[in-house]
């Protein structure tokens, strides 16, 4: 089976490889490895393929797959497939594979990265470091110990965002739409509506996957309903949150501060020499300048969506995406989306 791996780190191909090895199914893949991302103009170079595998900055649109007449098998080194058009692939029969667990832990850590950088106000003391000021009055934070924390979407990576949370002491609140009453018995936390949850938390973080339920779902409306100088954080993903509604909540001090790992039109923030090459739809430029407008904010602590990114989660994406490529070969599809 050709099979063109994309997204790929300097030093990727050769664990990869050395994984194919390792799992006993090097002699019947023919691998390629690319460190750029797959596009609509580059795709006649990969026709003959028959599986690719991405990473979330490859958009895999229907014009991609129907250029790959050959294809098969998509896998993406990642939870979320929100980057996969699934339409065409089941109208294709094309087998799509994720990665469900890797980084469960990982990503909990980071949201508590993000929500200490502004409790205990990092960011802003590493700022005037920079300029050689230091107003201790101003970097006055609060405790964790004792507050609400709220948490929108308790699955896997939100239960570990609840089993730490209650380390620290606090009272957490999880809403969600498939409660496990068991799991909120053993953890200390408990089940309630989203309306509750907002109006109760002193940080509100958001877990959830991108849905057309869930897109927006932190909105003007929902922002409003939100206990006064409480904390956003979101290590989900950009769709969630309506990135004009943050910016009025920001302004407004609805919101005392927010945390992101992820925003609308983040791609663009990360290309910005892209910008310059390709015709942009008004709706990309307005998240384009909305994203600018919160990055330059004090109040806005951002991370370029890198929550997953710790040395071990990423091994075991990898790991996780051979283990699929060798099911499917073996004619036993594992985590399948599509």
């Amino acid at each position: 089976m050709r099979v063109a791996f994309f997204d790929l780190e300097p030093w990727q191909p050769d664990y990869l490889h050395a994984g194919l090895q390792r799992l006993g199914i090097a002699e019947r893949v023919q691998a390629a490895f690319f460190q750029d991302h797959l596009t609509p103009d580059t795709t006649t170079e990969y026709a003959d393929f028959e599986a690719i595998v991405v990473f979330i900055w490859t958009k895999v649109s229907g014009a991609i797959i129907e250029a790959l007449p050959n294809l098969r098998l998509i896998l993406t080194m990642s939870t979320g497939y929100d980057h996969i058009d699934l339409g065409v692939c089941r109208a294709r029969g094309i087998t799509v594979c994720n990665v469900p667990h890797y980084g469960e832990n990982t990503v909990a850590e980071h949201t508590f990265a993000l929500i200490l950088s502004l409790s205990r106000k990092l960011h802003a003391a590493y700022f005037q470091g920079l300029r050689g000021e230091f107003r201790i009055r101003e970097l006055r934070g609060f405790d964790l110990y004792g507050k609400t924390l709220g948490v929108v979407g308790a699955g896997n990576i939100g239960l570990h965002v609840i089993r730490i949370a209650r380390g620290f002491g606090m009272r957490v609140l999880a809403y969600d739409v498939r409660p496990h009453p068991l799991l909120a018995e053993v953890l200390g936390f408990t089940y309630t509506d989203l309306d509750t949850l907002l109006a109760e938390s002193d940080i509100v973080s958001l877990h959830v996957p991108a849905l057309p339920e869930t897109y927006h779902l932190i909105n003007r409306e929902t922002l409003g309903k939100m206990k006064r100088g409480a904390l956003l954080i979101n290590t989900a993903r950009g769709s969630v949150v309506d990135t004009e509604a943050l910016l009025w909540a920001l302004e407004e001090g609805i919101l005392a501060g927010a945390g992101l790992d992820v925003i609308e039109g983040e791609e663009y923030i990360k290309e910005e020499s892209a910008l310059l090459k390709m015709p942009l739809a008004e709706q990309t430029l307005k998240q384009v300048v909305q994203a600018h407008l919160l990055l330059r904010r004090d109040d806005v602590v951002f991370t370029p969506h890198i929550a997953f990114n710790s040395h071990e989660a990423v091994q075991r994406i990898l790991d996780t995406t051979l283990e699929n490529l060798k099911a499917f070969l073996e004619g036993q599809p594992q985590n399948t989306v599509c």
